[in-house]
């Protein structure tokens, strides 16, 4: 986080709220599975296998669509150059809008796989070599680091930075809170609300300074 301007921190807290919006419209609607964190659907995957191989096919399917959703968004940021957050979040948005449309067609595994390809897709905003900056969908590594900073401030040392990681990981949770008590009153109309808050990101990152 350190690395970024105030512009581009403040976008990863609003796109990681965002990602914890989704994630909390899933895992109400898909019945304790995530869209977006799948070291838990590797974990449920793995008590299947072990116990009951028939259960096994939710996680393994959600699994799918994240790595599809990694995969794709990963082939629309080589393609886009320096203008990859514009893009990646205008296909997110795109994607979400699809999984709203699938909700309202009844159609829930689809809208289920949109959302982990979604959730996926949205991991390749922040790079740097290639690789990824700044985990949007996933906290441990945020809440290590913030960890790691609190050290280093009551040990008396400089840490500059550190309270990002905090407002990255207050963003998923506000996000999910703001998530699940939409999916609990407002079923139809919130995924509608993720695609317009994507597309908001995605006009907002428009204006930010184009960036290797």
């Amino acid at each position: 986080m350190i690395r970024y301007d105030r512009a581009r921190r403040r976008f990863a807290v609003t796109l990681a709220a965002l990602a914890g919006f989704v994630d909390a419209v899933g895992f109400l609607s898909a019945n304790g599975y995530f869209v977006s964190f799948m070291s838990g659907n590797t974990t449920r995957l793995g008590v299947a296998l072990g116990t009951a191989p028939s259960r096994a096919l939710a996680p393994a399917l959600l699994i799918g669509a994240f790595l599809c959703g990694v995969t794709g968004g990963a082939l629309v940021a080589l393609g886009a150059g320096r203008w990859r957050k514009p893009a990646i979040t205008a296909m997110v948005a795109l994607v979400l809008l699809c999984g709203a449309s699938a909700r309202a067609f009844g159609t829930e595994i689809v809208m289920l796989g949109l959302l982990a390809f979604a959730m996926g897709a949205i991991n390749n905003t922040f790079q740097r070599g290639g690789e990824v900056a700044i985990g949007l969908t996933y906290m441990t590594g945020a809440l290590v680091k913030l960890g790691q900073g609190m050290a280093l401030r009551l040990a008396g040392r400089d840490s500059p930075g550190w309270t990002g990681w905090a407002r990255l990981w207050a963003g998923l949770l506000s996000g999910a809170i703001a998530g699940a008590f939409l999916q609990d009153r407002l079923p139809f109309g919130c995924l509608w609300i993720a695609g317009g808050w994507a597309t908001i990101m995605a006009l907002f990152a428009l204006r930010l300074p184009a960036e290797a």
